[in-house]
């Protein structure tokens, strides 16, 4: 099956619009105040409606609580909730049963050790992100543009479902591809021009490396790419 591609922090009518023409299969949108890509409900409902069942929504908190997740289902009408926090996999299992939507959960991934939470959240979510462990101090989740080492993913079981994150861009995806075999990759700042800002070359970009570098083909893109 083609690499899925998801085009993360969106925040503009025109960003969607790159995103969706340039073929991306997912299309997430962050829900987390202290991230400059922060997006609040009103905005949020007008992208959602933009995508049109052209690619699948994903939502993307940080330790939410229900009420907060519930907020955020009305305003964006997501497909798919992504839990970048330190959710633990029977908050998994509350968020699935209560409001009925896959979930994508994040882990952090440095060194091997990191590669033990894998097997208990793989039998309560329906898919795991692989991100660059941030660095000591941070204020936010995430990789923020840095990339960990991606052999360490080489004895992941091949079954479980995942997606890799973590300081991806044009210049390196194909290689992260080649190493990990990942069956889908998701990118935020790797697109951006300034944080939030995303940069539509980029965007086509990306997806044309990603296509390239696994023989899938490159999808159409819009002119100028």
């Amino acid at each position: 099956m083609p690499v899925e591609i998801k085009i993360c922090g969106l925040m503009t009518p025109e960003a969607v619009d790159v995103a969706l023409d340039a073929g991306a299969d997912l299309v997430g949108f962050v829900f987390f105040p202290p991230s400059p890509r922060h997006l609040g409900f009103e905005a949020a409902r007008a992208l959602g409606a933009r995508v049109r069942g052209r690619a699948r929504k994903v939502a993307l908190s940080v330790d939410a609580d229900d009420d907060f997740l519930a907020a955020t289902i009305d305003a964006l009408k997501p497909d798919m909730l992504q839990l970048h926090g330190r959710e633990t996999p029977e908050r998994v299992v509350v968020v699935r049963t209560r409001f009925g939507l896959p979930v994508i959960k994040a882990l952090p991934i440095e060194t091997r050790s990191d590669l033990s939470p894998i097997r208990l959240h793989a039998d309560v979510a329906d898919r795991l992100l692989f991100d660059a462990r941030p660095p000591r101090g941070a204020t936010r989740p995430g990789g923020l543009g840095k990339s960990f080492d991606w052999s360490l993913l080489a004895g992941v079981n091949p079954s479980v479902p995942y997606m890799l994150s973590g300081g991806l861009d044009v210049s390196n995806v194909a290689e992260a591809l080649r190493i990990t075999r990942a069956p889908a990759v998701d990118v935020s700042s790797g697109v951006e021009r300034a944080p939030g800002v995303k940069d539509p070359d980029k965007i086509r970009a990306f997806v044309r490396a990603v296509r390239e570098a696994t023989g899938d083909g490159v999808r159409k893109v819009a002119s100028g790419a």
